[in-house]
């Protein structure tokens, strides 16, 4: 097979597809039962019957995966409570944006390489060592004695949690009956929306009550556990077999020029708006340079993804399909949205309520809950009618609403609304998050199913990295403006230096009241951006085919 793949990019597809003839992997020898409900047609026309575990084999299987899933999306919030005591032990606040940065950078540019893992190696060992990947980073995480290990420990966590992310849903979809599937998915759903909501909670008990260390150190025995029983009782299915091609052919299938492209591109846009909003002025040489290098190696990883073909992080047959493009789209303003809410309103408690960091979480359980019931409704019932399109336009109009009431919060909102507001935001948010998962994988060829999982992670866990550091720095630069504005007396440096909950310590009065007045505006800058990013994917949905989930598909759809 040549390497060119401006040569090959049209003819790659269909070779792989003929190739696929590698055994699948035994698993450890359990008793287990599974049930044939599907057959499955290569592309040699060879027609192989589809079975899927069933009983306690699946039930274990998805309690592994929801476990994984659960300490990925912990660890995208946990550290937002935990940061004032991170800066505490090592001493500086300059590399603080980069504590939660790092990890969304690699989960999110990671994705795409991880779903060419899982098409091109046994799907049980590469899940396995995204999940060892993820415990690695973890562990450096938790023994860090500076903040630049921290950093490269949550980098490493990311590419693992990109694995992981993957992963659990491909191998959902390879497990559950297209029946099922969405149900399954949901429950998938269910625990990462609650992870991600009562994170900061978490860190905000670990960060008071033990030690900051505790909210990484937390992933290693719950991550064993999900390691153990993958062991014992996932086995790679037939229809998951990868291709049989040359080990160089699987490496340029891991588009890594397209990965180092991303990430230099999200770095250059992380630091060029933390720069803004502190060492220099957004229209600094430096500032501008950086967003302009941001937009430049962006088009440069665009054209390299059409030349590289199916050899591309983002395959663009999968793309150009007008469902997989629709639900790209949503999925980037649901991670763009549904993240900063998540973690600004747990600022709002402790800097306008004056809460601890447990209540704030405490507070915040109005949203987890209704999330958690928006995810588990939306499958149930699209697991039951195979219909989405409805369900879809009225929960994204719902989060729409929701993160409107919730912009009107104020320095005097009363418990009923911020208790209302954040159901009803969470409700919409629920029965959106899993829709374009589910619709990708109902709708996709079983070949293609690694690639649609981690295509649409990609854009939903991309989306979220770039608006959380939009959402950082505009908050911070409104935040000041306002304070600046209103008071001649107050620091600046010692205003961004403070955290949320040290403020009424160190500002009292008039000041206090001023600091005050500019954590409102700045949050409302935040909220009024997640309205734009949540309206702009209801209207990009509008768009999608209105088309029935088959409910006797095979998993992946054929």
């Amino acid at each position: 097979m040549s390497t060119s793949p401006g040569l090959d990019r049209a003819h790659a597809a269909p070779v792989m597809a003929n190739d696929v003839t590698a055994d699948p992997e035994p698993a450890f020898k359990v008793e287990t039962k599974t049930e044939a409900r599907e057959t499955n047609t290569d592309d040699d026309g060879q027609t192989s019957e589809i079975e899927y575990p069933k009983g306690f084999q699946l039930t274990f299987i998805a309690i592994a995966l929801a476990l994984a899933l659960f300490l990925i999306a912990l660890d995208m919030t946990i550290i937002a409570t935990a940061i004032p005591k991170i800066t505490d032990e090592f001493q500086g606040l300059d590399k603080v944006g980069w504590y939660s940065s790092a990890f969304f950078v690699t989960i999110g540019s990671f994705q795409s390489c991880w779903g060419k893992v899982y098409k091109y190696f046994p799907l049980k060992i590469s899940f396995l060592t995204a999940i060892l990947v993820f415990e690695i980073g973890s562990a450096i995480c938790g023994a860090a004695p500076n903040s630049n290990a921290l950093i490269v420990g949550r980098a490493i966590a990311g590419v693992g949690g990109a694995g992981v992310s993957a992963g659990s849903y491909t191998i959902i979809a390879y497990s559950a009956t297209p029946e099922r599937r969405p149900m399954l998915l949901g429950l998938l759903g269910i625990s990462y929306g609650f992870a991600n909501v009562i994170g900061p909670l978490v860190g905000g008990i670990f960060s008071d009550k033990v030690s900051w260390r505790w909210c990484f150190y937390i992933n290693l025995p719950v991550g064993a556990i999900s390691i153990a029983i993958i062991t014992f009782f996932f086995r790679d299915p037939p229809q998951a077999k990868p291709a049989r091609v040359p080990l160089k052919e699987k490496m340029l299938q891991m588009d890594l020029v397209g990965v180092g492209l991303l990430i230099a591109a999200t770095i250059c846009f992380v630091l060029g708006v933390e720069y803004g909003q502190g060492k220099y002025s957004w229209g600094s040489s430096k500032v501008i340079g950086l967003l302009v290098g941001f937009v430049l190696i962006l088009l440069v990883w665009a054209a390299n993804e059409w030349w590289m073909g199916e050899r591309a992080m983002i395959v663009p047959r999968i793309i150009s399909d007008r469902t997989n493009l629709v639900m790209s789209g949503v999925a980037i303003a649901i991670g763009g949205s549904f993240f900063p809410v998540v973690y600004y309103v747990p600022i709002y408690f402790q800097s306008i309520d004056h809460t601890t960091p447990i209540m704030s979480g405490v507070r915040n359980l109005p949203m987890v809950i209704a999330v958690t019931f928006g995810i588990f409704l939306s499958g149930g019932l699209i697991s039951k009618t195979g219909r989405y399109q409805h369900i879809l336009l009225f929960s994204l109009g719902l989060s729409t609403v929701g993160a409107g009431l919730i912009y009107t919060f104020s320095l005097h909102t009363s418990t009923g609304k911020w208790i209302g507001y954040q159901i009803l935001a969470g409700v919409g948010w629920g029965l959106a998050y899993q829709i374009p998962l589910t619709v990708g994988q109902g709708s996709c060829d079983p070949m293609d199913m690694a690639l649609i999982t981690s295509n649409i992670l990609f854009f939903q866990s991309y989306g979220a990295s770039l608006f959380m550091s939009a959402a950082q720095a505009a908050f911070v630069d409104q935040m000041t403006a306002k304070v600046m504005e209103l008071s001649d007396s107050i620091s600046k440096d010692l205003l961004v230096l403070t955290g949320a909950t040290d403020i009424y310590n160190v500002f009292k009065g008039d000041e206090l009241d001023d600091v005050l007045a500019g954590y409102m505006h700045g949050l409302k800058v935040v909220y009024a951006m997640a309205i734009a990013t949540i309206g702009l994917g209801f209207l990009i949905a509008l768009a999608m085919p209105w088309k029935k989930l088959k409910q006797g598909q095979a998993a992946g759809g054929a």
